[in-house]
Order: C-alpha cells, then structure tokens, then sequence
C-alpha cells in the first residue's frame, strides 16, 4: 500500500528518515513525504489529499480547520532555537531581547552586547508553525515587525542566517550546526533537559494529524514511530526528543 504525508519543515527530516526504515522492513509499502509547512499539513489531511498532516501546533490553534474531524497522534517533541550569524558576537538573550529584536525595538547588535552591526531580522510567515509556536511561548504573543526578509523553510532559512552577516531568525534544532549561532534564552539551552524541566520555553509537539482513525497501513506506520526503538534511536540521533520524556504537558 501507500501512505501520504504533507506538512512541518521542521519534522520533515525525521519523518523521511522514520519512512524509509519502515519502507526497508516493508518493501511492498511506498511512503511519500512531503514539506509545505503545518497549515499545509493541516488543511491537506482535512481535505482527504494526504493520509497524514505533519503539524507543530495543535489543529485547534490553526484557523480554519476543524480540529473535531482529525485525531491528533503526538510523536515527538521538537526544540527550536534562535539562530545568528556566528559573527555577531552574542550566544545569549533575554526573552525582552529577543522580543525587543523582533518586534523592531532593538536593531544594533551592540545593543544587546554584541558587535557594532545592523540586526537582519528573517522571519516566518504567518502560516508556519514555527512561527505560531515563536509568537506563543518566545514573543508572549507579541506580533513580530516586517522583518529584512521571509521564509517558510528550515532549510532557506539556514542558508540565509549563515551567509548573512548580522542575521537572526529561528529553526528545528535538527537544523542547527556550526554554520549558525544558536543563542540561549535566559541561559537556558534547547536541550532535552531544559526542556523537560520546563527551562526552555522555545519548542513544540510534533504532530501526525489523521482524518479520524487511520487506516491499519497507517496506524502501523504511527506505531512505529512510537515504539521504543525510533524514539530512543531515530528521533535522539536526529536532534530530536521521545514524547515519553516529557515532565512538563501542553494543551491548545
């Protein structure tokens, strides 16, 4: 059979990776999996075109879908970090920094201890998950200022925050690496316990959205990504964290 999946950037690499294990130990199943970002996830599984929706806000924070009509399977639990250049000369913020930064406040790096150098600020657009979880648990519900620039996917971002200088915007952590500065917030670190001791505020669920119960091929394939085996496998290696570790709990 075949399994469908559209939606968060910022599970996408998990998911493939989860895919094509359960594709090496099933050869007559064909997974596909597709970004698009979590509205794209939401609204494509609502409407019957992919079988699962990847989303890293809860359906009931997403306007215009009908949360009633999906079943939400909560797989992983994704940190995010605020990402610099790596030449600004800054690896910690204040929460106020960060908000003052991104709502325009604060446009000089040395103005939160860094290098004398214009702040270019990248922003999500209003659709990404990302973006929804930045504004809830970063920005207090603070709406971010027109930013220098605007991109949907962790991987674009990552391109532009690396090449350039005075860069600052956010991504899955499975994106990080010594190409960009990840800054810690309040210093505290999108490690699994900072966050699992409810330090870090900075990360989400990752979701898998069903229309209704899924399907046996499907629910085989949501199973296992549950079981023990990818979560303390996959999901650690790929900078990722087990849904079973969590101390701390979020509803819509």
């Amino acid at each position: 059979g075949t399994i469908t999946v559209a939606g968060s950037t910022a599970m996408q690499p998990f998911v493939e990776e989860a895919a094509r294990e359960f594709m090496a130990r099933n050869p007559d199943v064909q997974i596909t999996v597709q970004g698009g970002g979590s509205g794209t996830g939401l609204s494509q599984v609502m409407q019957g075109a992919v079988d699962i929706g990847n989303s890293d806000i809860f359906a009931e924070e997403k306007e215009g879908i009908d949360a009633s009509q999906l079943k939400d399977h909560r797989v992983v639990v994704q940190a995010f970090a605020v990402v610099a250049h790596p030449d600004v000369g800054v690896d910690n913020l204040t929460k106020q920094q960060v908000q003052d930064i991104f709502t325009g406040k604060i446009k000089n790096w040395k103005d939160v201890g860094g290098r004398d150098q214009k702040i270019f600020v990248v922003n999500r657009p209003k659709g990404s998950g990302t973006r929804g979880t930045f504004k809830q648990y970063v920005m207090d519900g603070k709406e971010e200022a027109r930013g220098d620039a605007e991109q949907d996917s962790n991987g674009t971002v990552h391109k532009i925050v690396s090449e350039t200088p005075g860069a600052i915007s956010y991504l899955g952590i499975a994106y990080c690496d010594e190409k960009v500065k990840t800054i810690k917030i309040d210093g505290a670190a999108p490690t699994e316990q900072d966050i699992a001791a409810g330090k870090y505020p900075f990360w989400s669920y990752g979701h898998m959205y069903t229309r209704g119960e899924p399907a046996p091929l499907v629910k085989a394939f949501i199973d296992f990504i549950l079981s023990d085996e990818v979560q303390q496998g996959i999901v650690k290696e790929m900078h990722y964290f087990p849904v079973t570790g969590m101390q701390v709990e979020r509803k819509p």
